[in-house]
């Protein structure tokens, strides 16, 4: 049995404190892998400005026994960061471990369900 490990990859930022909603984000997430019978770890990485970044997330994931590893994009929208960065980011971690599957999800903010949450909240501040 595979244990799948899931990288929340957020952009980054010199303040700190930016990094608060994507750490609440994973512990979250933690715990609803938890409470769901689900086993792999969920961690943090960073575009820029935040460490750590991407190839050293999965190298933690990888070290931890992760043999498939899911990078989440927590991006309102397929920027070019998403579009262009993202993706030669994703490679050269599939070539420093071609034994684990990596996959790539679409930026969190491209999901309907996403959306209607964010419109939700929206109609809450009325």
């Amino acid at each position: 049995m595979a244990t799948h490990g899931i990288v929340l990859f957020a952009h980054g930022a010199r303040d700190v404190r930016w990094r608060e909603p994507f750490e609440r984000l994973a512990d979250k997430l933690r715990a609803a892998r938890t409470s769901g019978g689900e086993a792999g770890p969920v961690i943090l990485a960073f575009l820029e400005l935040m460490e750590p970044d991407l190839p050293a997330a999965v190298e933690e994931l990888v070290s931890g026994g992760c043999d498939v590893v899911t990078v989440v994009p927590v991006f309102f929208g397929q920027g070019g960061h998403v579009r262009q960065d993202l993706p030669a980011i994703v490679e050269r971690c599939r070539e420093l471990h071609p034994s684990v599957e990596i996959r790539c999800a679409v930026a969190v903010g491209e999901d309907e369900s996403v959306l209607d949450a964010v419109a939700a909240y929206c109609l809450r501040q009325v």
